[in-house]
């Protein structure tokens, strides 16, 4: 009886699968992965760079090796497996290869990171088959935390923070006032700098609760519950580290607390948190260290959904689709840049009746950032009855690419680390959108942005983003244009008051904005 029940499972275990078989497909894989870098060097080598030189990221530069880690826990159970050429395969990658179209045409960095990093994957699936996919799913769900991502979350991060403080503050009784991201207390006046957001421990943090729900947890609950964890934990602990900053400066000094910071923060609290997340977790660890991560067993013998008979496809004959569907969206795309898009040599700021240009003598210094632009012009003008200022930026581009976006993450009117900060958004114009700014002062500066591109006068960077995207896959003008108008103070009156009134004087922007760019 024993006998037979073993004859039984034997004869149910998949049949050893020839090295060889492994090394060819292998081999291919690692050509396909090789050509897909190579042609698409430019991001490759933007997103290596962002993991050396932006603190924020890192922590990427050790996934690559946690990545070959996982694969290698799975050798052994993937090795029982066969590889296949898989056609559908190229879907994914077909997929990967036109959100890469779509980051390219809107100068979308993120989108092109995801592209590339997804038609590596889609490599995986074609040349290795669905079988040996499943088998890897969490090192290729894990290898997205290789996509640099994260930098839009930081002021509403700086907001958290700033709230998180105030709560805490007002329990440990310490006199405390909020405006935005600045907190003002007997001892001085604070502010949660971008640096001080959190954004870093918290991508981190997500990227270590991840891997440690795969290793150290069968429970789909407990994974849940611990990803959770990994979540709020840093998100709570970057509060008390704001608050602790101010509560030593309320006790001794701020340059003590300031230097205290810079000393204890940093790695010191990475760890803590780090060690801090983990004992939260140890406990409710479910899976044995002997334990393999994967069944290859269960995973061969899994009968694949009935698909329409095919001829089974070369690995050579499935490369040449792959580059056929890769290479499709860079020559789309280069033929559409060969366009024409021309500016003039020269502009210069509008004469607006009523008004006067005067010196630029900002409350607190203020500059808005378009890196690339082809022309960007900052003045004051100066209303000749009432005395109010307004400032004026424009910027003109001929064109839009890698690293001349028109709108973007630290392009416009509030840049980073400058001592600016976002405090809310204000009711605008039609076709713009408005700002309030805060510096330390306070001084407060009210922003109204415009943007003009594809023939549309916009405030929103989604509309640019969609409009440039229009321009670059089917052709038209690829000139863009932004207009600034913003005004300082120290609250005496709304900045707002004197923005609209130059507004009334300017006349249509979108004339303006066309005037600038050579279009009319």
């Amino acid at each position: 009886m024993t006998t037979a029940l073993a004859d039984h499972f034997e004869s149910r275990k998949a049949p050893v699968v020839p090295a060889s078989l492994w090394s060819t497909h292998l081999r291919f894989l690692a050509f396909a992965s090789l050509a897909i870098l190579v042609i698409f060097w430019r991001d490759a080598v933007d997103m290596v760079r962002t993991w050396w030189t932006i603190s924020t990221y890192n922590h990427c530069l050790l996934i690559v090796p946690i990545l070959y880690w996982l694969v290698q826990q799975r050798r052994e159970e993937l090795a029982k497996l066969r590889p296949k050429i898989w056609l559908p395969g190229l879907l994914l990658t077909g997929i990967a290869a036109f959100g890469w179209l779509m980051g390219e045409a809107a100068g979308v960095a993120l989108a092109r990171h995801l592209g590339l990093l997804m038609m590596l994957q889609g490599a995986v699936v074609t040349l290795l088959g669905p079988t040996v996919a499943r088998g890897l799913i969490f090192p290729m769900a894990f290898s997205f935390f290789l996509v640099p991502f994260g930098e839009e979350f930081v002021p509403f991060l700086q907001m958290v923070t700033a709230k998180l403080s105030m709560a805490i503050l007002g329990w440990a009784d310490i006199p405390a006032f909020i405006d935005g991201i600045f907190i003002s207390t007997p001892t001085g006046y604070f502010r949660v700098a971008e640096a001080c957001s959190g954004i870093e421990f918290l991508i981190a943090m997500i990227a270590y609760g991840a891997l440690v729900s795969n290793v150290c947890f069968q429970s789909w609950s407990r994974r849940i519950l611990f990803m959770i964890a990994a979540f709020i934990v840093p998100i709570l602990a970057n509060g008390v580290r704001a608050f602790g900053t101010i509560y030593i400066a309320h006790h001794t000094s701020l340059d003590f607390a300031v230097g205290f910071d810079h000393i204890f923060y940093g790695w010191f609290f990475f760890a803590f948190v780090l060690i801090l997340l983990m004992a939260i977790g140890w406990p409710f660890y479910d899976r044995k260290i002997d334990d393999s991560m994967i069944d290859g067993d269960a995973l061969a013998s899994h009968r694949n959904v009935p698909v329409r008979a095919q001829k089974p496809m070369k690995p050579v004959q499935a490369m040449a689709a792959m580059g056929v569907v890769v290479l499709a969206p860079v020559l789309w795309i280069s033929v559409l840049e060969a366009q024409d898009s021309v500016v003039p040599d020269s502009i210069s700021l509008p004469n607006v009746a009523g008004w006067e240009r005067v010196d630029y003598q900002p409350l607190y210094p203020w500059q808005p950032r378009f890196d690339g632009a082809s022309h960007q012009l900052l003045g004051r003008y100066r209303n000749v009855s009432t005395g109010m200022h307004v400032d004026l930026s424009v910027a003109v581009y001929d064109r839009q690419e890698e690293g001349r976006e028109i709108v973007g993450y630290g392009q416009g009117a509030l840049v980073p680390e400058t001592g600016w900060s976002r405090n809310r958004a204000l009711a605008a114009p039609a076709g713009a959108s408005a700002v309030e700014l805060i510096a330390p002062g306070p001084v407060v500066r009210d922003v109204v942005s415009f943007y003009r591109i594809g023939g549309k006068l916009t405030g929103s960077g989604s509309v640019v983003k969609i409009e440039t995207v229009k321009s670059k896959l089917f052709g038209g003008p690829q000139q863009a244009v932004a207009i600034l108008l913003s005004s300082d103070t120290k609250r005496e009156q709304s900045p707002m008051i004197a923005i609209n009134a130059f507004l009334d004087d300017l006349g249509p922007v979108d004339k303006v904005a066309d005037a600038m760019a050579g279009l009319r």
